[in-house]
């Protein structure tokens, strides 16, 4: 996929397409952390099938995951953490790349920082 760089404008106007589909990602990964501490307790009984809907449920949303992924990067931004809906947006600022950047719950892109000081280093935009 090339690289693509936006501007606030156009990185505030993907957010009503991205917001939900963070949001459907939040959800699913709660989903993997609750039957994964089913999972892990069907293994400590090792008596136990470790097959069922638990398991089945478990595949189903890693597929669903992944396919959540692939569709928030087709936008051409980067996924920086799933765990707190962190987004990435490439953008250049005074002749350098930085990254946009954006949590799900804020309103629209307020902060940037550079590119490889990470969600610590950002500053309002």
């Amino acid at each position: 996929m090339p690289i693509r760089y936006f501007t606030v404008e156009e990185a505030n106007a993907l957010l009503p397409e991205l917001e939900p589909l963070v949001g459907r990602l939040l959800e699913l990964r709660a989903q993997v952390s609750h039957d994964s501490r089913a999972i892990a307790n069907v293994l400590a009984n090792v008596h136990q099938d470790v097959g069922g809907p638990v398991a089945s449920r478990l595949v189903g949303q890693f597929e669903q995951i992944e396919t959540l992924i692939q569709r928030i990067q087709n936008y051409g931004c980067v996924i920086k953490s799933v765990e707190s809906g962190l987004l990435d947006f490439l953008c250049e600022r005074d002749g350098r790349d930085v990254y946009l950047c954006w949590r799900y719950g804020e309103p629209s892109i307020r902060y940037f920082h550079e590119v490889h000081s990470g969600f610590q280093g950002r500053r309002p935009i």
